[in-house]
């Protein structure tokens, strides 16, 4: 009987008793936590919410490597997507919402802070971030991991699964950063499109849900080889992973989405703001001409000269 194997079956009481000590993990929460924290100590005033989410991002990351879903990512189908999806789309979506980049700008020193903005702003920086590009960047490490031969090597190699679990994180934090924008981005995109990617990509989780559950067993001559005598078979511990998979995505989707929506609105609110303010200069310095000048009548209109609407009408500035 494998080692594996000898882990005792999985009970209520063991999901919150079962916890291991990972170096790498601890490692990681760490140096995010720790130079997160130092960040803020350099930065008076910097918003609660962010640092919350930072928190509990870092504090979400233990729980996936040491707690219960660490100990039994190895023996059971359905705990390894749970880690999966959240490497994905939790953590990463925490980490967005916390503006480390805006953080770490803030810490750094005024010439490599020009460079770094230079860089950000270079065209390989905003074709790389074109939301077609960041949507195959979240969906195709997925696709590939379950997908492929990949799959079975994450779990006999804990190399390979270290390195398979961080481009997740690292995929999944690509997409929020620039979805959100809440840190400074190469090109700032249309929150419409971004609801409608969402949608789409909300889409692909069920197909990828779906050909998980009706699919051939993944990595059946690992979990074979295990000899477990407890819990689920392999064809259910693979639809309830399926699950995890499908609806775990649906669910992340839903706060995302929520988030953009209120981006979307405080954004439009202010540049409605900065419109009015625009409009009430206009009619002030009206107001204050004694004796305006003859002349033609001007052939622009103030929405032709806002660089918003005028794209929209696709009409140069001046």
């Amino acid at each position: 009987m494998s080692a594996l194997a000898a882990v005792p079956p999985l009970t209520w009481a063991r999901v919150g008793t079962a916890w291991r000590f990972e170096p790498g993990v601890v490692a990681v929460a760490a140096v995010l936590g720790g130079g997160y924290a130092a960040g803020v100590r350099r930065r008076p005033g910097w918003p609660r919410s962010r640092s919350w989410c930072a928190a509990v991002a870092v504090a979400l990351l233990l729980v996936i490597g040491c707690s219960f879903l660490g100990v039994y990512s190895d023996v059971l189908f359905w705990v390894r997507a749970t880690q999966n999806i959240l490497l994905l789309m939790v953590v990463p979506m925490l980490l967005a919402a916390a503006a480390p980049l805006t953080l770490l700008a803030a810490t750094m020193p005024a010439g490599a802070r020009r460079r770094c903005s230079r860089v950000l702003h270079s065209r390989p920086a905003v074709w790389a971030t074109l939301p077609p590009v960041v949507s195959l960047v979240l969906v195709v490490p997925i696709l590939v991991l379950y997908l492929s031969p990949l799959y079975e090597q994450t779990l006999r190699s804990a190399a390979v699964s270290a390195v398979a679990g961080t481009v997740l994180a690292l995929s999944g934090f690509v997409y929020f950063w620039t979805r959100f924008r809440i840190d400074p981005v190469p090109r700032a995109g249309s929150h419409l499109v971004t609801l409608a990617i969402t949608i789409v990509e909300m889409i692909g989780d069920a197909v990828l849900g779906l050909v998980v559950w009706l699919g051939p067993l993944i990595a059946v001559g690992f979990y074979a080889a295990l000899g477990r005598q407890w819990g689920p078979d392999l064809r259910t511990d693979q639809v309830l992973g399926a699950g995890v998979l499908w609806a775990g995505g649906d669910v992340v989707g839903l706060p995302f989405i929520g988030v953009v929506v209120a981006r979307m609105a405080r954004e439009d609110e202010a540049h409605g703001r900065r419109v009015d303010a625009e409009l009430d200069r206009a009619a002030a310095a009206a107001e204050t001409e004694t004796e305006p000048e003859a002349g033609p009548v001007p052939s622009r209109l103030w929405w032709e000269d806002d660089p918003q609407l005028a794209d929209r009408f696709r009409r140069p500035l001046p």
